[in-house]
């Protein structure tokens, strides 16, 4: 029979290591530290398997489930030396969320489980703490009526503000026993108004009805759109932990709190954290009060509250011992949870932890050095995407700033943007630029805070939600920026004397915890230190090269910047637009006679010969894969009257023939009209021009250069063999030309981009003409799965929401169509052509997961945007990792 439910706690652990995956990784984790030896709680998980079966069955419970829990929660019981609901010893437990991937704060939890108008007397009774025993009742009340019972949490926090404002006191922890005692008879009669019943007295209805909603949390609005920005499986569910509760909030020798095994932020070796007195885990994350550093270095941060190694020095040393051994069994940086109850130390979980994309490197780079880990594994450590963080702009040191306030650098990274005070905000005004400024934020932000340039929040500390859920996003934050005042009403805050407006313009410097008036300028980031060292390694072990895709010598020099070895795409129509090459451009398009088109090309040869001698010179050696003219000629048409008169004059033509000539070349359905080779083949003179520009400028490099210039040019858009034999003949007698006249012969390439699905299938007619393919993906993709790029978007949502598609195909290629056509065209290219070149240069070439297919499917190559090539470099070396882990698995 299926096991469901596996048990942990007293040094033992039911199960096998490794169990991620059934257990989920809260789960997992804490059966793990059981079996070290770690002081745990005792529990039992419900498996992953169970949450599949819940939605698969129409949300029913597979059999079995009700009679093993049973079982497990007797064993908490023998334990713990305490019964479930027993009025005299009662036992308390958590219910808690654990999925295999960590989903901060996305499902819901319930605390001090097991709480009655009985038991409550019980616990006050025996621990003699009637404060915490009616402070542990009324949270409950609060988190199960809003998990459970669906009741919002203001109603409570309303109450709760209330009370303090009658009483006089600014804490929670300043409210007397009778004043909760009070205010839980306050909370049961507000469930009773909202409910038209009273709160659930039966502590079997009340763990069912926490298990349960649980389970109904992983299909929540903020957990879904959390694995939609993580690529998190909807089918891998969640596991739920039930846990004898220890308790952080019975006096001032007790505390709880949140550390990190090494800073997340910057990847220093240095314990991180902090921790309140008297007070529950929820109170940490949740930012209400400002919470203590772990450590006295940890002060330097922010505030002089005491630390814990000053205030509780005996258990901070034991969880200092505790962090290194987890640290050295992991062999990871780990986000632990713990609580301290009468000064005796429990371990609640353990995972790897968040962190920024340069602690992720530095973290990395500094656990091979310390023989922790391989560099295999360093460079496996490391997300690709997240290298995004570090390849863009920081503030500029030297630019002026008006400070407005200080708080917590809770996320590096800088971002400017107009201000916003709502999630809903946010996500409305997303084409603009905006930083969202709550009091705090919670899971139901998330849609805002990824909307969102950056975050400022008045309360929380450096492990607060928002802390946490902008690293994880790659995304600056500044948190606890104590001296904002925000009004949501008004759409205001004030910082001292200072008053900003929705719409004003701030700038936050996640790294610093500085917050600006106005828009700060930035500056370009040096890439050096760790990333150099890991983007080393990263070269050393990857067999895919990485080109980008480049047209302006800026592009060129930040592709060599971040690492490219070549040009792999340079659009040459990109070339045409600026103000002084457009009329020449547009005289030859309306052109109709061939003598009139070349004394119009005439004028652009030395333009693009200019432009390319820069390119050739700027890669110094490397290949730069030329596409000649792709675009339909409608594009660089004119529209005003004002550019028709101007293309008139030049072209020596009256203003109507313009106008005439612009409608005979309007095309109902362009993308599959008179483009790409098929210019080539009917305007000849037009590819002949850009194939002598090229053969000069390479010319000329090559006699004032020692490096040798072998350009590649690619003959877009080819459908047969035909297309690309005629062109081809042209760009080598165009050559030859050149050679003649300049007395230098240069090595080239002529190949062809493979973008519709004929070419692919013809690819081994198209390889006795081709010495290289490079597989346009973005029109691959629009021409095989008949989807626009530019208007997909309106419904690829809908698509991925109903199962239609896993994923955008313009951003991650579809492996089983698009994919199998470039499968199918290596195959047959290397069969015609063995020493064929095999690439990709749509933007699919700076997706780690497409990275991974080209690996796979035997390509040369990826080209990409200059700032994906980082991206390109890691993912390459990750997919060759697999491939060689994957066969050795094999043999």
């Amino acid at each position: 029979m299926t096991k469901y439910v596996y048990s942990f706690g007293d040094g033992a652990a039911e199960g096998k290591v490794d169990m991620k995956n059934l257990l989920g990784g809260k789960g997992a984790n804490l059966a793990e530290m059981c079996s070290l030896g770690l002081p745990v709680p005792p529990g039992f998980t419900i498996t992953t398997e169970v949450c599949v079966n819940y939605y698969a069955g129409g949300k029913k419970l597979p059999a079995g489930v009700e009679a093993e829990v049973k079982k497990a929660l007797a064993a908490i019981e023998k334990i713990a030396g305490a019964k479930f609901g027993e009025v005299k010893n009662p036992l308390l437990v958590s219910v808690r969320s654990g999925a295999r991937a960590s989903m901060p704060g996305m499902m819901d939890t319930v605390l001090n489980l097991g709480l009655n108008d009985a038991t409550v007397e019980a616990l006050a009774a025996k621990t003699g703490n009637p404060r915490f025993a009616y402070d542990s009742y009324r949270r409950f009340i609060q988190m199960y009526s809003d998990v459970v019972l669906g009741i919002d949490h203001y109603n409570f926090e309303e109450l709760l503000e209330s009370k303090k404002s009658d009483r006089g006191v600014e804490l929670d922890t300043e409210l007397t026993a009778d004043d909760l005692k009070a205010l839980v008879g306050e909370y049961k009669e507000k469930v009773k108004q909202e409910l038209k019943k009273p709160f659930p007295q039966d502590v079997q209805e009340q763990l069912w009805g926490a298990i349960m909603a649980v389970f109904d949390s992983w299909m929540n609005a903020r957990a879904i759109t959390y694995r939609k920005l993580h690529d998190i499986p909807e089918s891998w569910g969640t596991a739920v932990n039930v846990q004898s509760m220890v308790f952080g909030n019975m006096g001032d020798d007790c505390a709880t709190g949140v550390a990190f095994t090494r800073n997340p932020s910057t990847g220093e070796k240095a314990f991180y954290g902090e921790f309140l007195v008297n007070a529950q885990g929820e109170d940490v994350v949740a930012g209400i009060r400002t919470p203590q550093p772990l450590t006295i270095k940890g002060k330097e941060i922010g505030g002089e509250l005491p630390s814990m190694e000053e205030v509780m020095p005996d258990v901070y040393g034991e969880l200092v011992k505790i962090y290194q051994k987890l640290e050295a069994h992991y062999r990871d940086m780990q986000d632990i949870e713990f609580t301290v109850q009468n000064r005796k130390l429990w371990m609640l979980q353990t995972r790897s932890g968040k962190r920024t994309a340069a602690a992720s490197i530095k973290i990395a780079v500094d656990m091979v050095a310390e023989k922790l880990i391989k560099r295999e594994q360093a460079i496996e450590r490391v997300d690709p995407a997240a290298l995004d963080q570090l390849l863009h702009p920081t503030l500029d040191p030297n630019a002026p700033k008006t400070l407005i306030t200080r708080g917590l650098p809770a996320s590096p990274g800088a971002a400017a943007g107009i201000v916003v005070f709502s999630a809903e905000e946010a996500e409305r005004r997303a084409k603009e630029k905006v930083i969202l400024v709550r009091v705090e934020t919670s899971p139901e932000d998330i849609h805002g805070m990824h909307a969102a340039q950056g975050i400022l929040t008045a309360r929380g500390g450096m492990t607060s939600h928002a802390a946490v859920v902008a690293r994880g996003m790659g995304k600056p934050c500044v948190s606890g920026a104590g001296e904002l005042k925000i009004d949501y009403a008004a759409k205001i805050f004030k910082a001292g004397n200072k008053t900003v407006k929705e719409g004003d313009f701030v700038t936050i410097n996640g790294g610093s915890g500085e917050v600006f008036l106005g828009e700060v300028p930035t500056v370009q980031p040096q890439l050096s230190g760790d990333f150099a060292t890991l983007m080393g390694w990263a070269d050393e072990m990857r067999t895919l090269k990485v080109r980008a895709n480049a047209e302006t010598p800026l592009d060129a020099k930040a592709a060599r910047r971040f690492g490219a070895e070549g040009i792999g795409l340079c659009r040459t129509e990109h070339m045409f637009f600026d103000t002084d090459r457009i009329i020449a451009m547009r005289e030859m398009i309306v052109s109709e006679t061939v003598e009139k088109r070349k004394e119009a090309l005439a004028k652009l040869l030395p333009m693009q010969r200019k432009d390319f001698t820069e390119l050739f010179t700027i890669m110094a050696g490397l290949p730069v894969t030329i596409r000649l003219l792709d675009p339909p000629l409608h594009e660089f048409l004119p529209h005003s009257d004002a550019e028709i008169k101007e293309v008139a004059k030049a072209a020596g033509v009256t203003s109507e023939y313009v106008r005439s000539r612009a409608h005979a070349l309007h095309e109902s359905n362009p993308m599959l009209g008179h483009r790409g080779c098929r210019l080539g083949i009917t305007y000849p003179e037009i590819y002949e021009m850009q194939a002598r520009a090229v053969f000069e400028a390479a010319s000329s490099v090559a006699k004032e250069s020692k490096d040798k210039v072998i350009p590649e040019i690619m003959i877009p858009l080819v459908m047969n063999s035909k297309e690309l034999e005629i062109l081809k003949r042209l760009v080598d007698d165009t050559a030859a030309a050149v050679a003649r006249e300049t007395g230098v012969k240069i090595e080239y390439l002529v190949g062809t981009m493979i973008e519709l699905p004929r070419a692919a299938l013809r690819a081994a007619d198209i390889a006795r003409h081709a010495e290289f393919f490079s597989f346009g993906t973005n029109d691959l993709t629009q021409t095989t799965l008949g989807l626009s790029r530019d208007d997909a978007a309106s419904f690829i949502e809908a698509y991925k929401q109903k199962g239609v598609l896993d994923a955008d195909p313009f951003v991650t290629i579809d492996q089983d169509g698009v994919g199998e056509l470039i499968q199918i065209a290596a195959e047959r290219g290397r069969k015609a052509r063995s020493d064929i070149k095999l690439g990709i240069c749509g933007e699919h070439g700076g997706d780690p997961a497409s990275v991974a297919f080209c690996q796979k499917a035997g390509l040369n190559y990826v080209s990409c945007s200059p700032y994906r090539v980082p991206i390109a470099r890691l993912a390459a070396a990750q997919a060759a990792i697999k491939a060689k882990f994957s066969k050795a698995a094999a043999a």
